[in-house]
């Protein structure tokens, strides 16, 4: 079986999964909140930042890459359409590799639970907006 993948679906799922976090840790959403529970002041945030935007945009390319592959693969296996392939396979990503990883390092290195919660459920919602413009866009 040859995986269809659409490269105008990855990189706009990438570029969404910017828009998320831009507006998710932004000051007035849960920006002010995470960087107080992460122990992170605006000169820490400020000095890292293209560093970090860097990072994220190779890490959200290869995501957007591997949940459009997975997404072909639900679509191929189960009866659904293709969006709702995209959200099945962000939702079994998401439980399976990304909370689940998240929870147990966040324990391990004693972490706030909310600061869990707010990074958990950035990454749920990143994954369902990257995988409804993999689902719009289509193979």
């Amino acid at each position: 079986m040859e995986v269809e993948v659409s490269w105008l679906a990855v990189v706009l799922a990438m570029v969404s999964s910017m828009v998320v976090g831009s507006i998710w840790y932004a000051k007035p959403v849960f920006g002010k909140k995470w960087q107080k529970l992460a122990g992170l002041s605006d000169k820490n945030t400020e000095t890292g930042a293209m560093k970090a935007i860097g990072i994220t945009v190779v890490v959200s390319l290869v995501t957007a890459y591997i949940l459009a592959e997975l997404t072909y693969l639900v679509y191929s296996f189960y009866d659904v359409s293709f969006m709702g392939a995209a959200l099945k396979a962000a939702l079994i990503g998401w439980i399976g590799f990304t909370a689940t990883r998240m929870i147990t390092h966040d324990a391990f290195e004693q972490r706030d639970t909310r600061l869990t919660l707010i990074n958990i459920a950035h990454e749920l919602v990143t994954l369902f907006v990257m995988a409804a413009v993999i689902g719009f866009v289509g193979i």
